[in-house]
């Protein structure tokens, strides 16, 4: 029988066959796609208050993935690398992740990790840094990235983000939420990163 799981993992693995980008591919080669599943328990977060928004901005090749989070928002096992005592109560509220494969995720993996992210609107999400290298597909438009010494940038839906290993990044939103698709690859997949910004470094 085909669960919400399968579901999600098969339209992940569709929307990245859309993209026509070599460092992309080079991830996506890299997954075993028949890994097992694992049973967790659903975990629900403040931040998922944002997904209907988020559903209705998202351009049409993300549709069906954003449609699948903001149905079955409350099936799923959402996570939080931080805590209030680290950036604040506001940030907490409004951040979290959806690990889908990797070493946490609704399927296990030791090679890969793949998910997404969520970021309420007017939020910071200050320097960091991690072994793993990274890639971030922004599902919708309107946020800004910053990686190493370089300024702040908007990305637009379906842009390719290629963070390298140790390479300082920072996101901030404006006045609509973010969802973002990641994969990580090349370190250990459930770090925590290591912060080097605050979240009022760069205002948001």
């Amino acid at each position: 029988m085909t669960t919400i799981f399968d579901e999600l993992l098969r339209t992940f693995r569709g929307y990245l066959t859309g993209f026509d980008n070599e460092t992309l591919r080079g991830f996506a080669r890299g997954i075993d796609w028949s890994m097992p599943s694992r049973p967790l328990e659903p975990n629900p977060l403040a931040c998922l208050a944002h997904l209907d928004r988020a559903a209705e901005l998202v351009p049409p090749p993300a549709r069906r993935l954003a449609g699948l989070l903001a149905e079955h928002r409350h099936a799923f096992r959402w996570g939080q690398t931080y805590t209030a005592a680290d950036f604040g109560k506001r940030f907490i509220d409004n951040y979290g992740w959806l690990e889908a494969f990797g070493t946490r995720g609704h399927f296990a993996s030791n090679a890969a990790a793949g998910g997404f992210l969520i970021l309420g609107p007017d939020i910071l999400y200050p320097d960091h840094h991690h072994v793993a290298e990274e890639i971030y597909i922004p599902l919708t438009g309107g946020a800004e990235w910053r990686m190493a010494d370089e300024p702040f940038r908007r990305q637009e839906a379906g842009e390719v983000i290629h963070h390298e290993s140790g390479v300082n990044h920072a996101m901030r939103t404006g006045s609509e939420p973010l969802l973002a698709l990641y994969l990580w690859r090349g370190g250990p997949l459930a770090e925590r990163s290591t912060v080097t910004g605050s979240v009022e470094a760069g205002g948001c």
